[in-house]
């Protein structure tokens, strides 16, 4: 099995290259840009790969909200394109995407399925959404695959960094951190939702999954399990999403329910904590 992997050099890809078994060509964005369809087409073309993996994505939540153009040039019109091309290729695509396709009910309170009709509150939302849709609509063999609060050994693309590592980092600063309480999710280690997904893309299930660690807790939570598994004293205050003020609209609750990916009985992914832990620990072999 050949694999292309796009956003190969991002702390999902980097996690999932290895876990792939097979031929697994890593590809970064000076050789497959989303937003240069032709790029696309030369070098999947001579590559001829048997399943794409799209893990690039333009991710500033806050400055899509400005520059919606720029998120929409990449998730969804590039992504478009990447659709087109798989399609007429005859590989299989999976593509990454989101839990901020949810959020506009402020009202839920129980975990997301894949039948769901999503509602998202953002641009960045509304433009990973857009981009589902057009991959289920073009590309016949595909997965697309949801996750949520992504932390990796490898930072966050063009962030550099992670919830994770920027909470160790302003504690050990010595600086008092607010962090929203009224925000819940699942954190999930990018290992996990690697080594899962390459279980499934090598399946011919094709549709909608949701990948993430289990279990549930809000960013405030999150943040007291990193002090404390980590030995780290803060000064660690809760917010609520109102008084932080970011430009653009959170979920209150998107936690994702893995029905699809449980129905097809491939191994099951470890709770938030115990991936967090793994994570701690791994981190100070870097």
């Amino acid at each position: 099995m050949k694999y292309a992997v796009l956003g190969a050099a991002g702390q999902l890809g980097r996690d999932l290259c290895p876990r792939l078994s097979g031929d697994v060509i890593p590809l970064t964005r000076d050789k497959a840009d989303l937003t240069r369809p032709e790029t696309l087409l030369a070098i999947l073309g001579d590559l001829r790969p048997d399943v794409v993996i799209n893990c690039a994505a333009y991710n500033f939540v806050d400055k899509a909200e400005t520059e919606p153009e720029a998120a929409f040039a990449t998730n969804t019109w590039g992504v478009r394109n990447l659709a087109t091309v798989c399609r007429d290729l005859g590989c299989t695509l999976a593509h990454f995407s989101t839990d901020y396709v949810f959020g506009l009910d402020e009202t839920r309170q129980t975990p997301y399925a894949e039948t769901d009709a999503p509602g998202p509150a953002s641009v960045y939302g509304l433009s990973k959404l857009t981009g589902e849709y057009l991959v289920r609509a073009l590309c016949p063999k595909h997965f697309v695959i949801r996750t949520c609060g992504l932390y990796g050994i490898w930072g966050s693309g063009g962030k550099g960094t992670n919830f994770v590592e920027t909470m160790l980092r302003v504690a050990e600063q010595g600086k008092p951190l607010r962090v929203v309480a009224d925000e819940v999710c699942t954190p999930s280690y990018t290992a996990d939702v690697a080594q899962a997904a390459a279980a499934l893309v090598r399946t011919d299930k094709y549709g909608l999954y949701h990948l993430t660690n289990t279990g549930l807790c809000s960013r405030y939570e999150f943040a007291q399990a990193i002090f404390a598994l980590a030995g780290v004293k803060a000064n660690l205050s809760p917010t609520t999403r109102r008084e932080w003020g970011a430009p653009a609209r959170r979920p209150g609750y998107s936690v994702l329910a893995m029905g699809a990916y449980e129905k097809l009985g491939l191994p099951p992914i470890r709770s938030w904590r115990e991936a967090l832990a793994a994570y701690l620990v791994e981190r100070q072999k870097k």
